[in-house]
């Protein structure tokens, strides 16, 4: 079953930041997303607690 949580991710190219979803069903997870004002790719880490809670989400070049 999906559990989205809605999440804010700052863009590291332009430096914006736009609203995105995670489904915190999967766990941890690292997935590329492009940014919703500069369109380049972002690599997407989040991390989900023991108990299925959002742990944290960064944000980084894809390159790096």
């Amino acid at each position: 079953m999906l559990e989205l949580e809605y999440v804010r991710l700052h863009c590291p190219y332009c430096g914006e930041s736009f609203d995105s979803s995670v489904d915190l069903s999967a766990g941890d997870q690292v997935y590329v997303e492009d940014c919703a004002v500069c369109c380049r790719p972002i690599t997407v880490s989040v991390r989900v607690d023991a108990d299925g809670l959002l742990g944290d989400v960064t944000t980084r070049r894809d390159q790096d």
